[in-house]
């Protein structure tokens, strides 16, 4: 292996983690220039990792921390997939950290807890120690707790404490998995670890009534991150009240954890269960789907109207992961990313319409701004367009390459499965037109139209003003990403192919 690979997750976790102290210690009006600086930086190494994964198998460090009566090491590794994920946690942190100029509250804590928060979602994805991950992926509760309850709307109290709420109850029942899962395979072997390597190996030989247990617990921890239904609530509430770059970070990037426990540990820890259910998650995923695009009709908060289409846009990773196809897969894996950037934009855009207005009521808004904030207009145009899958932007490539994993999946053809997972396949799709039919709904009510504002003639009417310096600057880069993975989807495709190919290889081998 090559030296570098030795050190260069070890500096990506560094960065966050220094650029956290050194922001504590610092006067307040350096904070957010070394916090812009450490997430360049973060994206200088992602970007040096991605050559390192091209030239190497993996990207591995493993040191043995505690041996007894509990094997914990500090393993840290990155294949195809999880860079990925690194690689739109750089982007995105650097966008929302752009974002955040308009943070004047206490911005030595804003930007340390936004590090700590960064630092959280890179070790889950470069874990490769269950209890590491298991670690990271609970730290991040503490950041994104208190940047809402202390930075957020007037109810961010209660969307903070909901959101612990739900999201600590998954931690505790993907604990309780990961311990019942060691502890049955240390029954036949003392020399058991939490190597995620070795438990993807040796967890698919388990009999199915224990993998049905410890896959439970790790789906549903999953799931509630996702979100899904049931267990989507929180997620506008934190939303509505979070400033606008924690709803970035929170839809772009936190969401990903969930997908990314889904394929990296239920898919491959637990073939079986996969086999036997796969129909009725792909049945989840389409529900979601429809569900989430329905709720979009009826709000009138912008920040809903988002966060609602990601609870339905998050329902094509569970069809991908379900269906147990390399092309479902991919298209899953892909909708993370298109998903991570899309959303990102969206919520951004949302944030610089309600600084001009100061309310996220489209009603009191009453239409007709395009007019006022043609450049605005155009990144949310384009935006919305790749949320509802238009052709040639990032959104289109993944749900379609879902949408023909799905149908073309093994369960299709399997006498237990196959009218369910059909029926499914075809209940998701009518999400298409609902999805298209929310967003050009919400780009009429924002931007075109004369109607008067509820009340008529705010004091913002006659003093709107276009996208600045900084605002150009964070939508040109997340809409320039979109229209490249639009056009260009090989960009990232090649590095988690192995990935998308072998989780349902090794799955339908056990058929």
């Amino acid at each position: 292996m090559h030296p570098s690979s030795f050190s260069i997750i070890n500096i990506l976790l560094l960065i966050p983690a220094i650029a956290l102290a050194v922001i504590a210690l610092c006067n307040e009006k350096w904070s957010r220039p070394i916090a812009i600086l450490a997430s360049v930086l973060l994206c200088a190494v992602s970007a040096v990792m991605c050559v390192d994964v091209q030239r190497l198998s993996n990207l591995e460090q493993n040191v043995a921390w505690v041996t007894s009566p509990v094997p914990i090491s500090y393993h840290v590794g990155a294949d195809g997939m999880s860079l990925c994920l690194v690689i739109l946690t750089s982007f995105v942190t650097l966008c929302a950290v752009l974002a955040s100029d308009s943070i004047k509250l206490r911005p030595k804590l804003y930007y340390s807890l936004v590090m700590l928060l960064t630092l959280s979602i890179l070790g889950v994805f470069v874990s490769f120690d269950l209890l590491q991950f298991f670690v990271f992926y609970e730290l991040e509760l503490v950041p994104m707790y208190f940047l809402i309850a202390i930075w957020g709307g007037p109810r961010r109290n209660y969307a903070a404490m909901k959101f612990l709420i739900y999201t600590f109850f998954g931690g505790v029942l993907m604990l309780a998995s990961l311990l019942y899962i060691y502890f049955q395979l240390s029954a036949d072997d003392p020399k058991t670890t939490f190597d995620m390597i070795v438990l993807a190996k040796r967890c698919p030989l388990l009999p199915t009534a224990m993998q049905a247990l410890g896959f439970l617990g790790f789906f549903l921890a999953f799931i509630i991150k996702l979100p899904s239904f049931p267990f989507h609530t929180w997620l506008p509430d934190a939303h509505v009240e979070a400033p606008t770059p924690i709803s970035m970070i929170l839809a772009g990037l936190l969401l990903k954890m969930g997908c990314y426990g889904l394929v990296r540990i239920c898919a491959s820890y637990f073939p079986n269960v996969m086999l036997t259910y796969g129909s009725w998650i792909i049945a989840l995923g389409a529900f979601n789907i429809i569900w989430g695009a329905v709720a979009c009709l009826v709000q009138k908060d912008m920040k809903r109207i988002i966060a609602y289409s990601s609870v339905s846009h998050m329902g094509f990773i569970l069809v991908g992961v379900g269906a147990l196809s390399a092309a479902a897969l991919s298209g899953a894996i892909y909708q993370m990313i298109s998903h991570g950037v899309i959303s990102a934009a969206l919520f951004f855009l949302v944030g610089v319409v309600y600084e001009r207005t100061h309310t996220r009521q489209l009603d009191e808004i009453g239409g007709g701004l395009a007019k006022h904030m043609p450049v605005i207009f155009y990144f949310w145009m384009f935006a919305a367009l790749a949320n509802l899958g238009l052709p040639g932007l990032s959104g289109f490539v993944a749900e379609t390459a879902v949408y023909y994993g799905a149908y073309t999946s093994p369960l299709t053809h399997m006498a237990s499965q196959a009218d369910l997972t059909k029926f499914a396949i075809l209940f998701a799709t009518t999400g298409v037109v609902l999805t298209a039919g929310y967003m050009l709904w919400l780009l009429k009510r924002l931007f075109f139209g004369d109607q008067l504002p509820d009340p008529p003639n705010p004091s913002w009417l006659h003093h709107l003003t276009d996208a600045r310096f900084n605002e150009k600057l964070v939508a040109s880069a997340l809409t320039a990403s979109i229209f490249i993975l639009g056009v260009y989807p090989m960009l990232i495709t090649p590095l988690y192919e192995s990935t998308a190919r072998s989780v349902p290889a090794n799955a339908l081998l056990r058929q």
